[in-house]
């Protein structure tokens, strides 16, 4: 098993890490109590929370079988070298199931509730289909071979296109409505902030090591922490440059947008009731 080499640099990861756990962890709540105060969930892209629920579910699989399991962790050090630490820590599957626990008490709120005429997509109900179909068959080929580090593997790679796909709906729901009001930004700020800790958390332990394997060897975290920082960038110009609104987020529901199924079985817009 690898071992810091500075004591310094090896607190500097710890509290880098647990800073991002609690910047990404706290930027849940800010979407949450908006919904609680505005008593309506117009505004927050539906899509965007199946796809987010399906990304972290697969991110909590991959952190807490590679943390958890002696028998994963030896098959990564037969792959990347018995010298290298393995690439995920205790903040990694604490934000994973604190993650998931947010994400489906958010769904919850949707049900309850007003929604206007917002519904789930039929594409995002196949991305997801297709998603959890594709794990399914990654478990019944790795089974007999005992490949379970390609088995989590495969679930990083799903939450990995999750995060990547996850924030188009919401970001075109922006600019199709020219608004974010629904949609609190006090949710991007901390998701970017935990974004790049994150990144800067792997280029400490690369130092460290003086070599480059941390990025490669948990390629889903490199590209995590990218996705992250590029959304999140968008989202604040979509705010506070292009949308910008002087009223404060908790205000009025739009009132032009009617209550509707939460999944309906046409595409078509609904009428508005005037």
């Amino acid at each position: 098993m690898a071992s810091w080499n500075s004591l310094y640099l090896e607190v500097t990861y710890q509290v880098l890490g647990w800073i991002a756990f609690f910047s990404w962890s706290f930027s849940f709540y800010p979407q949450v109590l908006l919904n609680y105060r505005r008593k309506s969930v117009v505004g927050l892209n539906f899509d965007f929370l199946v796809l987010n629920m399906t990304k972290h579910s697969s991110y909590l699989i991959y952190n807490a079988a590679l943390f958890f399991s002696p028998t994963i962790q030896r098959q990564y050090h037969e792959k990347y070298g018995f010298g290298e630490m393995i690439p995920v820590a205790a903040n990694d599957v604490a934000f994973s199931i604190h993650a998931v626990a947010l994400t489906a008490f958010t769904l919850y709120q949707v049900l309850i509730y007003e929604r206007g005429s917002q519904k789930v997509s039929k594409t995002c109900i196949g991305i997801t289909t297709i998603a959890w179909a594709s794990a399914i068959v990654c478990v019944i080929i790795a089974w007999p071979s005992h490949s379970w580090l390609w088995l989590i593997s495969a679930f990083n790679t799903i939450q990995v296109i999750m995060t990547a796909i996850k924030y188009i709906p919401q970001a075109f729901m922006n600019f199709k409505r020219k608004s974010t009001v629904g949609w609190s930004i006090g949710n991007i700020l901390l998701d970017l902030l935990g974004g790049l800790l994150n990144f800067g958390q792997m280029g400490v332990q690369s130092i460290d090591q003086n070599t480059l394997v941390n990025f490669y060897g948990n390629i889903g975290k490199t590209l995590l922490s990218l996705e992250v920082v590029f959304f999140d960038l968008l989202f604040i110009f979509q705010h506070y440059a292009l949308y910008p609104v002087k009223n404060e987020e908790g205000g009025p529901t739009i009132l032009s947008e009617q209550i509707a199924p939460l999944i309906t079985s046409s595409d078509k817009p609904q009428s508005a009731d005037v």
